[in-house]
């Protein structure tokens, strides 16, 4: 094959990348509850125990530092689930921004992204604790509250809607 033959090829997988940016998709049932300010800030310490063979922190611990912060966030909102109706992560996102190195003191930023009918988007930044413009991660994840007995998606709580800003 010449390269004229694989030109076209390439060029049809960079439209099929940057497709997904341009799409916009606007479902009018949910409300978006932008936020310039940190929702909540979770203070958590590294441990020994979460470095790799590689001495810095392993990846899989990013998701155990943005699920400590949802937790210690979810205690000061009542009424955050009942028998009816708890969260489930449907959907995470990471980026990995720079290494975090022992010892280290994090904040874990929670910023409300969306509402949805059922769901929140919560957006993260993991920063250093006395430096907040040493940004390791940022990303989103997305909960949703399903009957637990059923497993189908519920009215997002009242409490929640009331805790991250959003309309009612």
């Amino acid at each position: 094959m010449s390269s004229t033959q694989l030109a076209p090829e390439k060029r049809t997988r960079a439209r099929k990348a940057e497709a997904p940016e341009s799409a916009s998709v606007v479902d009018h049932t949910e409300t978006t509850a932008q936020q310039t300010h940190p929702l909540f800030v979770a203070s958590i310490g590294v441990r020994w125990r979460d470095l790799d063979a590689f001495n810095h922190v392993n990846n899989s611990n990013y998701l155990t530092y943005l699920e400590e912060a949802r937790l210690q966030w979810l205690r000061h909102v009542p009424g955050w689930f009942d028998e009816q109706s708890m969260p489930v992560l449907a959907a995470s996102e990471i980026n990995y921004r720079r290494p975090i190195e022992w010892p280290a003191q994090l904040h874990v930023q929670l910023i409300c992204e969306r509402l949805g009918n059922s769901s929140i988007t919560l957006a993260h930044r993991i920063v250093d604790a006395d430096d907040d413009t040493q940004l390791y991660s940022d990303g989103k994840v997305v909960m949703v509250w399903m009957n637990p007995a059923t497993g189908k998606p519920v009215p997002l709580p009242q409490s929640i809607r009331d805790a991250a800003g959003g309309v009612a």
